[in-house]
């Protein structure tokens, strides 16, 4: 249950907003690297949440926030740990909206966030590990374990009538995490995977790959990769080796740099990415307004990651890390007013008054266990060339 927030909370915002005019915030994605056609609707979305509470003048007083952008590159540690070290030290920023793939998440936790202290909201590291990171308290996610996902795959293959496949992984923890989850579920559900194969990102040719996958067989080819990278590689060698015409697409792979890639080649594949029908989502799409594509994947989650950091801080009466950790959670689950897109200020007043607010956001989050989302995706399947949605679970 949320706990109720302090009486005094009132003349703690006010002391919060004296000491901090401005409060920076970090975004550290990968702008290069493998989904690098993701990501500026991402942080497009996490910048509109900071916007908003900053026009609203509503946090701690009237304290503005300032985004700080940083590149994890997506799969350098070294690189995306130097980056989150420079927003911590240098920039001093007061939390982190990010970071995106799982392995560099994994590494901006244990050598930066957790060693300073600061809070990092993920939209998009799903590697099922990170659930048992040890994070002092400091972690949490608005996309879903990738230990959901496998199961949720595994069920639109077998609906589909799919029950033998071949898959291939990016060899990271994120390529790793997925392929295991999603082994064990479609297994579990009576389908057969012929051959669980890695596969090296930044490759010219994927034909070797490729070849060893069509020789195991399967009626589908299920690709854990990176759209912008070896995934996209994959796929195009196995189209034109005629090898497969028919693909299954966890998250990392679809985008739309994948229609734009293959659109009518793959049609009939599926696939799904972490999504939700709830009212919240299409209040977000009426926000944006066609500024960016409010609706490419993890760009809901990254508003709504923001979101959280913001409300708490509100919630806490601070806007220091160690002080507001304890109320993310709080602020993301009932009881409470439920808050959706576009209602942050009034979320803010709500907190400032002494009452509760149960953040619903974009994406319907509700934060479990070692804070992480519970859990819903959207279903695609390319028809006439064209990413479209099924159904949402």
């Amino acid at each position: 249950m949320k706990k109720m927030l302090m009486a005094t909370a009132a003349t703690a915002l006010m002391a919060g907003g004296a000491m901090a005019d401005e409060i920076k915030l970090g975004v550290i994605l990968g702008f290069t690297g493998p989904i690098e056609s993701l990501t500026p609707s991402m942080a497009d979305g996490a910048e509109l949440a900071m916007k908003e509470v900053s026009d609203s003048g509503k946090l701690l007083g009237g304290a503005t926030v300032a985004p700080v952008r940083a590149d994890s590159t997506c799969v350098d540690a070294g690189a995306a740990t130097a980056a989150a070290e420079r927003l911590v030290t240098a920039e001093g920023v007061k939390g982190i909206m990010g970071a995106d793939c799982s392995g560099v998440t994994g590494a901006i936790l244990a050598n930066v966030a957790v060693p300073n202290g600061v809070v990092m909201i993920s939209p998009s590291a799903t590697s099922p590990a990170l659930s048992e990171a040890e994070d002092n308290g400091l972690f949490f996610r608005t996309a879903p374990s990738d230990a959901r996902q496998g199961v949720v795959m595994s069920e639109i293959l077998m609906e589909e009538g799919i029950k033998e496949v071949a898959l291939t992984y990016t060899n990271n923890d994120y390529g790793k995490g997925l392929a295991d989850s999603f082994k064990a579920a479609y297994e579990g559900m009576g389908g057969t995977v012929t051959i669980n194969a890695a596969h090296e990102d930044g490759k010219a040719d994927y034909t070797a790959e490729v070849a060893a996958l069509a020789a195991a067989g399967g009626q589908r080819l299920v690709v854990a990769g990176y759209v912008d990278q070896g995934g996209a590689g994959i796929v195009r060698a196995a189209l034109d080796m005629g090898a497969f015409d028919s693909f299954h697409f966890p998250d990392g792979m679809i985008g739309q740099a994948l229609e734009d890639n293959f659109g009518s080649e793959v049609e009939g594949s599926t696939g799904q990415h972490p999504g939700t029908d709830s009212p919240g989502a299409a209040k977000f799409v009426e926000q944006v307004g066609g500024a960016f594509d409010a609706t490419s994947p993890f760009t809901p989650e990254s508003y709504d990651a923001a979101a959280l950091i913001m409300l708490a801080m509100q919630a806490a009466g601070s806007a220091e890390p160690g002080d507001y950790k304890s109320k993310v959670m709080d602020v993301a689950n009932a009881p409470g007013e439920k808050i959706y897109p576009g209602e942050l200020g009034k979320a803010l007043d709500i907190i400032a008054g002494g009452g509760d607010i149960d953040y619903v956001g974009a994406t319907a989050v509700e934060l479990i266990g070692p804070g992480e989302s519970a859990g819903n995706y959207r279903q695609i399947t390319f028809k006439d060339g064209k990413i479209t949605t099924v159904k949402y679970r």
